[in-house]
């Protein structure tokens, strides 16, 4: 062989040799620096509206949710998809519809209807997390069912822990406008409570997650978690030790004043009254505020404890976190208290979402507020896409994820739906009783609402930019006209697209 010949073959096996180091250099590079897959540590409220500190509550105090916000995302326009407990959390935890999963009261049960569906959590369960849950992620009967599994969906977790406190020995002690009744689950009821923070159900199951997140921290097991707690209050009763009652003084809680008159243009059917809740006095009022901003500090405390455990396992850098309400809350506007309806503040939740990967806010120590439009449906895809996971075909809803990434821009959404079922008796005395649903549309200026598919009970329409209390119903205003067809036709289409099932019905 020449001497040519071979020093060609001496460099080119010479370049393969080295090239097959470069090769393995990056290689043992990428995986010495790949980052770890994101923990998610998933709050959920039980009946929390939007008063909270970081929403600019001049009153209530949430200090610990607030400094979740100071590093995350605070959307100020999210809403649930129907405003009741069960069917609102079936929807989040499925990525469906309401329509869709067929749980449209607190009895429904969404394996009925989608035996197959693929939950969130078991989604994060298929892609090798650690998969639990602590206290009301599924529905509860609260407080009835605290300390049992409640309507839990066993497949979505590995291990489920059901706490149980002394708020549940104390119920007789349990002050309610309903004397006659026990059943503080469905009215305004509280207590302002002896003992400690330790001896309460929402604080023994927020000590059960730290523990989890100890027992099953990823340097330990070598795999992430998806930990979902779901903190009791500020449900009714609204139950909390007497050092939370003490930072409302009753002379600072505000009543809402409604203009004379306020409820002359609502639809009957859009009144779920309950049993003793018109006619209250201001000075009771103020009492079950007061009991209800206590509750929710009383839950912010919690969450703290969950923040500050991240922070002492050093998990903060490699956990998202989301904060999250099944639906929002009156507190006396258009004389409703609690839930159930379709007016902005049953509709409306906050929701706070913190990306340890957006250094900027972390560093700054500041957060960002979005006034993009959202459903909680988002939910589902928001998580998979920032965790990396796949997406099943059958979520709805879109990712929210670009708001979390340099340089991309999240399309906007052009209405947020919501539906609740007709709780009035506007049918009295027809048998059988038809049960028919309510439709909600906002967007970024309205809210347009049907009762009855056809809107044959009743028709409403809110400028939010003139009105953001919803005092004057345009429905019938001529003026109007062309908005109401306008959004009415959207309405349809939101309608027949919530009713699509996109789920196998086969393994």
């Amino acid at each position: 062989m020449s001497t040519r010949m071979t020093n060609r073959l001496f460099t080119l096996n010479h370049a393969r040799r080295m090239l097959a180091l470069v090769v393995l250099s990056l290689s043992l590079f990428t995986q010495a620096d790949a980052a770890p897959r994101m923990n998610v540590l998933f709050i959920a409220t039980d009946d929390q509206n939007n008063d909270i500190g970081c929403y600019d509550h001049p009153l209530v105090k949430t200090p610990h949710i607030d400094r979740l916000a100071r590093r995350g995302v605070r959307f100020d326009h999210a809403y649930c998809q129907y405003p009741v407990c069960n069917p609102s959390r079936a929807s989040f935890l499925t990525g469906l519809y309401p329509e869709q999963t067929g749980v449209l009261n607190n009895g429904g049960d969404f394996r009925k209807k989608q035996p197959n569906v693929v939950t969130l959590p078991q989604q994060f369960m298929k892609q090798g997390y650690f998969v639990a849950r602590v206290g009301k992620l599924y529905h509860y009967g609260v407080p009835t069912q605290i300390g049992t599994p409640g309507k839990d969906d066993p497949a979505s977790w590995h291990v489920a822990v059901n706490p149980r406190g002394r708020d549940k020995d104390d119920e007789p002690l349990i002050k309610t406008i309903r004397p006659d009744s026990r059943s503080f689950g469905g009215t305004l009821s509280w207590l302002s409570a002896d003992g400690t923070d330790a001896e309460q159900t929402d604080t023994i199951g927020a000590e059960a997650a730290i523990q989890l997140m100890r027992d099953h921290h990823p340097d330990k097991t070598g795999r992430p978690f998806f930990l979902a707690v779901g903190f009791y209050r500020p449900h009714t009763p609204y139950v909390a030790p007497h050092k939370y009652f003490d930072l409302y003084p009753r002379d600072k809680v505000h009543v809402v004043k409604d203009p004379p008159n306020d409820r002359d243009d609502i639809p009957k059917a859009a009144l779920p009254d309950r049993p003793n809740q018109l006619g209250l006095s201001d000075a009771k009022k103020r009492e079950i505020i007061q009991a209800y901003h206590a509750s929710t500090s009383f839950m912010d405390a919690q969450v703290g404890r969950l923040l500050d455990a991240l922070d002492e396992l050093k998990l903060t850098g490699t956990t998202l976190v989301v904060f999250v309400s099944d639906h929002g809350y009156h507190l006396g506007r258009h004389g409703l208290w609690q839930k159930s309806d379709l007016f902005e503040a049953s509709c409306r939740v906050p929701l706070v979402i913190a990306d340890p990967r957006m250094v900027t806010t972390v560093s700054e120590n500041r957060g960002m507020s979005s006034q993009k439009l959202v459903e909680l449906v988002d939910l589902y895809p928001t998580l998979t896409d920032l965790c990396g996971l796949p997406k099943p075909a059958h979520v709805q809803g879109r990712s929210l994820a670009p708001l979390f990434q340099r340089g991309k821009q999240l399309a906007p959404l052009d209405e947020a739906y919501t539906v609740t079922q007709i709780r009035m008796r506007v049918w009295e005395g027809r048998t059988p009783n038809p049960r028919p649903l309510g439709y909600t549309i906002r967007t970024d200026q309205y809210r347009y609402t049907e009762w009855g598919d056809k809107g044959q009970f009743g028709v409403e329409l809110y400028d939010h930019q003139a009105d953001p209390h919803e005092y004057t119903n345009l429905a019938k205003v001529e003026a109007h006209a062309a908005i109401v067809s306008r959004l009415k036709h959207r309405l349809t289409e939101r309608k027949t697209a919530a009713r699509r099932n996109p789920v196998p019905q086969t393994p």
